[in-house]
């Protein structure tokens, strides 16, 4: 049968519109459980992968912790890096001349030897018996290519001289000494360096007799050209 809408307009009649509602109501809620169950499988996905990740990690701390030096497995990140000059150690660990002692650090190798055994008080001249010391460290430094820094230290105790108005003289000129004495023993002077330090770098404190004495020095540093 035919209706007349308010407006005037005929529609047909339907009697089946309201028994259709429930389909839509089914599909709606079919919908939301489809995305129920995608969200869940999502998020158990992610808990497996960060449950595995910390499982790898664990055994990867335990690896770790229960390697030994040269076996498998991860070792801690600083461990058997050496000193980029470490090649140099065996040429003077059988070095044997009184008065001078070996030290290795990260710039190289360092020859320490106290500066009495090279001047007198306040001078720059090596001694006789100084000349001697030096003498024995040249065949060691002529057998490999690297460069050769001489540097001269002294104690806080002030000088004021004609020739060494401060430390800052005494200490250059007797770095230069033994210097000049590795040029005349034919060491090439281009892996030669001298340095005065004065009293800038003490090893003891200057406190004490002993620690002036021991502040007292020339340091021959060893270097690998790189």
């Amino acid at each position: 049968m035919l209706e007349r809408n308010p407006r005037g307009a005929m529609q047909q009649a339907t009697g089946g519109g309201d028994g259709d509602s429930w389909l839509m109501s089914y599909l709606d809620v079919l919908t939301l459980l489809i995305t129920l169950f995608v969200l869940l499988l999502s998020l158990a996905g992610s808990g497996k992968l960060e449950t595995g990740q910390e499982q790898a990690g664990e055994q990867t701390r335990q690896g770790t912790a229960g390697t030994e030096p040269g076996t498998m497995g991860l070792e801690p990140r600083n461990q058997g890096i050496l000193p980029r000059n470490a090649g140099l150690q065996p040429r003077f660990q059988d070095l044997d001349v009184e008065g001078v002692s070996v030290a290795q650090g990260e710039q190289g190798i360092t020859l320490r030897i106290d500066d009495n055994l090279l001047f007198a008080s306040g001078d720059a001249r090596l001694t006789a018996s100084g000349r001697e010391v030096i003498k024995a460290l040249v065949p060691t430094l002529e057998a490999f290519d690297g460069q050769i820094s001489v540097e001269g230290h002294t104690d806080n105790i002030p000088i004021s001289t004609a020739r060494f108005p401060s430390n800052w003289e005494l200490s250059m000129s007797r770095a230069i000494a033994v210097l000049r004495y590795f040029i005349e023993a034919g060491i090439p002077e281009h892996r030669l360096r001298a340095i005065g330090y004065a009293d800038t770098e003490p090893l003891e404190s200057n406190e004490t007799a002993a620690g002036r004495a021991a502040n007292r020095r020339v340091e021959i540093l060893v270097k690998e050209n790189l």
